[in-house]
């Protein structure tokens, strides 16, 4: 189809701004970005789907999440409420999802999914956890991620919190999903659905991981080609636990375990020296920031502002909030501030960098991308840098519309400005995932909303006198 009239934040190389612009979609991706006029002259009888002069940009991309706490919104809590981090675990986290079946995993997943497509999120890093209901637990997420249309990389939480039967049952249930995942490519049967899941290794932290089961975890990855998906250094008790074990900081553990690299993300990284910083850009890793978690479980603020210059490629997660990243983008913005007393650090040109394109880096390392950049397409043509995140020709059809009239005038100079300032999910009214429609007008299109809902309220109870 053709979307014309709209005023195209394309996040290109250049960051250009097209007023009165079209967007040209062949199959699953970007044939032909220009102004209206010119793409309609050019193909007078594609499809049009009219922007009516909303703003379109990308879809946007969460590089950490978890699914699988959607039930948490609202549980009640009885006893003395947590007073720090590690109680945090294992009073709620740790409780809560040893109360998930295979249901309750499922209609995690919708909910998400469903926040994610209002919001306009279309590409999403999940890690799951769910110890008395392991085994196909990533097929479970996985089909309602492929019933939803958004793209999602999945992995299961290893960890020796439950045991060694269960830490190897998470090591298979990795192993397995990531085998099907890279069969089914092989097997040539990428179609719309399967070319949207993704798969890496999950591991809990180096709190709740012996030497033991990193190195199972290392042996059984390795030829699987894939990296990992590990929280790191979120709280001082990792890194105080990583130094009782092994005398080394956590980065410095993980790197000596060989889980570090260009297809790893190391999710936080708020407790890192100048040393462990080195390592990070050394490795490649691809370190994922989550503002809005950090914030509410008291970790501390983690030194984006460092890394960012010393050349490591910062994303942006959410950790199990809400789909919206146009408040994590927000709130990550105003935090450095805060933290630094100090209204100049982090510039608005430097969050939407982590939020679009170091995002889509890191998604790049975790989708294999057998039919990028498109053969259809020349190279002279296909000019984006990845496949996620701009609006060029050759990157995936992931676009989204909102509904924002700008007050002030909206160029290419200040539409970073409009974004972290005047734009919120709420204004999506439209979101278009690898070329297909999921909401339209506002109304969702692969998901039954009143339904999902529905028997999520009944389930939830349920997950509740569990814990």
């Amino acid at each position: 189809m053709l979307i014309t009239n709209g005023a195209l934040l394309t996040f290109n190389q250049n960051n250009d701004v097209i007023t009165d612009g079209a967007i040209l979609i062949e199959d699953n991706v970007i044939a032909a970005v220009g102004t209206t006029a010119e793409l309609r002259a050019a193909h007078p009888e594609e499809e049009v789907l009219d922007a009516g002069g909303k703003v379109v940009m990308p879809g946007l991309l969460c590089a950490h999440t978890h699914f699988y706490g959607a039930f948490a919104r609202g549980m009640p809590f009885s006893g003395e409420a947590p007073a720090n981090f590690p109680q945090i675990l294992e009073r709620i986290w740790w409780r809560l999802d040893k109360a998930l079946r295979p249901e309750d995993i499922r209609y995690s997943a919708y909910i998400f999914l469903l926040d994610a497509i209002k919001n306009g999120c279309t590409t999403i890093i999940d890690h799951h956890a769910s110890p008395n209901a392991i085994d196909g637990s990533l097929d479970v997420i996985a089909e309602a991620a492929q019933e939803a249309g958004v793209r999602c990389s999945l992995c299961y939480e290893v960890t020796d919190r439950d045991g060694k039967e269960r830490a190897i049952a998470g090591i298979r249930e990795n192993e397995r999903f990531i085998k099907k995942v890279q069969q089914a490519r092989r097997a040539g049967k990428e179609t719309d659905r399967t070319s949207l899941l993704g798969a890496t290794f999950g591991l809990h932290a180096s709190l709740t991981l012996s030497d033991q089961t990193l190195a199972k975890c290392v042996e059984t990855a390795a030829p699987l080609g894939t990296g990992f998906h590990i929280h790191v250094a979120e709280d001082m008790a990792d890194v105080e636990q990583a130094l009782k074990i092994s005398g080394r900081r956590v980065v410095e553990r993980l790197a000596q375990a060989g889980i570090l690299g260009a297809k790893t993300i190391a999710a936080h990284c708020v407790h890192i020296n100048e040393s462990e910083m080195q390592i990070l850009k050394e490795t490649g890793t691809r370190v994922v920031h989550n503002p809005r978690s950090n914030m509410n479980n008291a970790v501390g603020v983690s030194p984006v502002l460092e890394m960012l210059g010393r050349g490591i490629e910062v994303g942006l997660g959410n950790d199990g909030f809400s789909m919206n990243m146009f408040q994590e983008m927000k709130v990550g913005y105003l935090l450095p501030k805060l933290a630094k007393r100090d209204p100049r650090v982090l510039g608005v040109d430097q969050i939407l960098a982590m939020a679009f394109h170091h995002n889509a880096a890191t998604a790049a390392s975790h989708f294999e991308l057998p039919h990028w950049p498109p053969k259809s397409l020349s190279p002279a043509v296909s000019t984006a840098k990845y496949p996620f995140s701009e609006l060029s020709p050759g990157a995936y059809a992931d676009i989204v519309l909102l509904d924002y009239d700008p007050p002030t005038p909206l160029h290419k100079g200040n539409a970073g400005g409009h974004l972290i300032f005047a734009i919120d999910g709420s204004n999506v009214v439209t979101t278009i995932a690898n070329g297909k429609i999921l909401l339209k007008d506002r109304q969702l299109l692969t998901l039954d909303e009143e339904r999902i809902a529905a028997r999520a309220r009944q389930l939830a109870p349920q997950v509740w006198a569990r814990l």
